[in-house]
């Protein structure tokens, strides 16, 4: 059994029996690849990386697909050709440093922190700073800081979208880390091009759409 959230990708190779269990419900987004030549023996977990690449050309193939059909098939096979060479490089990535993973992890349990010192917690480790820094960036691809930002709107983002929660701007803002709300929504609409507030309408305005079918499928 595979356990996946949010963001992450499951490779399913041809002719594999599979099927989806959730307490609280999902939405899937299936491609499905006559011919991707990936060589998968059994199902693969795959998560997206620091600059979400994985999710805008997922984003980007159901977009196009559900568009005007006369424009669907140059750009669905560019996206097709994109995935493939997005996952095919992400099966051959190096295995990471081991204080890269260590940094990582602090990030990723410490973000809801308003109180988290990440540039006091790098410094204290026993290594110089800007190699850290570095080093950092080469496997992961952002910084230490752009890490903990985008981790912190992401899950901004996701508590914005959820119907069931109402809470203030403010109150979102310290659940996931920000220690200041004007900081927070000047970020916010920098990544996401539109106000925590806005976000919030947008995605409960989606919410109230009827929705067909828990997986949508798309073939490339």
């Amino acid at each position: 059994m595979l356990a996946y959230e949010t963001g992450d990708v499951v490779i399913i190779p041809p002719l594999t029996p599979h099927h989806n269990e959730s307490v609280t419900g999902f939405t899937n987004l299936h491609l499905n690849m006559l011919d991707p030549q990936l060589n998968l023996k059994e199902p693969t977990l795959m998560h997206d990386d620091a600059n979400h690449f994985l999710l805008d050309a997922f984003n980007g193939a159901f977009y196009f697909f559900a568009s005007d059909p006369g424009s669907q098939g140059i750009l669905i096979s560019t996206y097709a050709a994109l995935l493939i060479n997005l996952i095919l490089s992400h099966l051959d990535a190096p295995t990471r440093s081991p204080i890269v993973e260590e940094i990582e992890g602090v990030i990723l349990r410490n973000y809801p922190d308003e109180n988290f010192k990440l540039e006091a917690y790098l410094h204290s480790l026993p290594f110089n700073y800007d190699y850290l820094r570095k080093l950092f960036k080469t496997e992961i691809g952002v910084t230490p800081h752009k890490l903990l930002v985008d981790t912190r709107l992401q899950a901004a983002a996701e508590r914005l979208s959820r119907p069931d929660e109402n809470g203030s701007i403010s109150e979102v803002a310290h659940l996931c880390g920000f220690h200041e709300p004007l900081y927070f929504s000047r970020t916010f609409k920098k990544e996401f091009g539109m106000s925590p507030s806005e976000y919030q309408l947008a995605m409960s305005q989606r919410a109230e759409q009827p929705q067909d079918a828990e997986s949508i499928k798309i073939q490339l």
